[in-house]
């Protein structure tokens, strides 16, 4: 009787589990493996490889569950096609500091330190720089923690694409990862995909790129973020960048598996030809403005906001995953003016969205700039997780001799 009790609750606990997973390839776990086997003996999965798996698996059970998928009708009203590089400098990044140091490459070999000799006196400490880089920078673009979760993910983004991209070719219904006008994060329905070719929407800014010449720039002013420099950035930096680590063979991945690459960004569209150039020249390319790069104030956004260009991307392409470091870049729900810090944390875990995370949205670290630094004290430490250390112990009571 234990044993069939067991065997039930297993059995409903798997079907909660697919009852509210977003999107999740069935081959995502098979092709993420045979992808990661080819990229060690330094080849990529091919449409033969593909057409194998296909060939292998044509009989297997569709696993992506009905229930998930968006409104099977026509999608509401869509915003006007994208307008022509205009005016518009207002770039409203936020809070921007700065750091010199590019974030370290995954080919970088590594040296172990000497040992030193005993009773040797330590090296004195390098000397400190005039301006402190902040911790944010610091791990950001110098630490290998922070290149080992680029890498982490998208590393995942790869096996994902592989996967629903398989799923596809043997006949799976493949959905957007694109909420539809009127959904909200707690009941969130989907655009429609149909046969529409499949594409991958990545953010710019620390996401493909580091804008490190700018931070450098930024740090060196000491007066923080100004919209004037970021201007000037945009028109003259393009040499002054790096792509972020595992970027460029993800992007290899999704063309090689004819999934499109779009850029939607809030740079300004006034220097859409620098910002395409900059792409272009780090080897991430093709990109044009007017195909595959959307930028602030396409569709009719206004202020930040990117779901009005996400919804006409839509209009063309079946968008399987977004790649950003905000939560902007998902949903411009998460940013809606009236909800607080503590609320905004508490919708990325909500049940339906949590499950999107890996599988259709991935996130990057951005503890630099942006929505992510933000909060007081109040608001990071709520009231019930505070401790105070209490007086220090006495001190042992001194021996007395017999």
């Amino acid at each position: 009787m234990k044993r069939l009790l067991a065997l039930t609750g297993s059995l409903a606990a798997l079907a909660l589990l697919q009852g509210c997973a977003a999107a999740i390839p069935m081959a995502a776990d098979i092709m993420g493996r045979r992808h990661y086997d080819a990229r060690l003996n330094g080849r990529i999965e091919t449409d033969t490889d593909l057409a194998a798996y296909a060939s292998a698996a044509a009989s297997a059970p569709p696993v992506i569950p009905a229930a998930f998928a968006g409104p099977e009708t026509a999608p509401a009203p869509i915003h006007a096609a994208m307008l022509q590089p205009g005016g518009g400098t207002d770039i409203a990044l936020q809070q921007a500091s700065a750091q010199d140091d590019e974030a370290p490459a995954a080919s970088r070999t590594y040296v172990a330190p000497r040992r030193r000799k005993r009773g040797a006196t330590p090296p004195p400490p390098p000397p400190r720089s005039a301006t402190a880089v902040p911790a944010g920078m610091q791990y950001l673009y110098g630490s290998g923690e922070a290149a080992a979760q680029y890498l982490q993910t998208y590393i995942a983004l790869e096996n994902y694409l592989l996967g629903v991209t398989s799923d596809r070719a043997i006949g799976h219904i493949v959905h957007s990862v694109v909420l539809a006008p009127g959904a909200t994060l707690q009941n969130p329905s989907f655009l429609p995909c149909d046969q529409k070719p499949m594409a991958v929407v990545f953010d710019i800014d620390e996401t493909v790129v580091f804008n490190l010449g700018f931070e450098q720039a930024s740090l060196a002013a000491g007066g923080g973020y100004s919209a004037a420099r970021w201007e000037a950035w945009e028109r003259s930096g393009s040499k002054a960048v790096s792509l972020a680590p595992g970027v460029a063979e993800a992007i290899k991945v999704a063309r090689d598996a004819h999934v499109e690459v779009i850029f939607n960004s809030n740079r300004s569209g006034a220097n859409a030809d620098k910002t395409a150039a900059m792409l272009n020249g780090l080897g991430v390319g093709p990109v044009a403005y007017g195909t595959n790069l959307w930028l602030k104030g396409d569709s009719g956004s206004t202020g930040n906001g990117k779901d009005a260009r996400r919804q006409d991307i839509s209009v063309h392409y079946c968008v399987i995953a977004m790649v950003g470091d905000q939560l902007g870049d998902f949903s411009d729900l998460f940013n809606a003016g009236d909800i607080t810090l503590s609320e905004r944390r508490q919708l990325t875990a909500g049940r339906e969205i949590y499950l999107l995370w890996g599988h259709g949205w991935f996130m990057l670290p951005n503890p630099a700039y942006g929505t992510a630094v933000n909060g007081t004290q109040a608001d990071i430490f709520p009231a019930d997780k505070r401790w105070t250390p209490g007086a220090a112990p006495p001190p042992d009571p001194a021996p007395t001799e017999k």
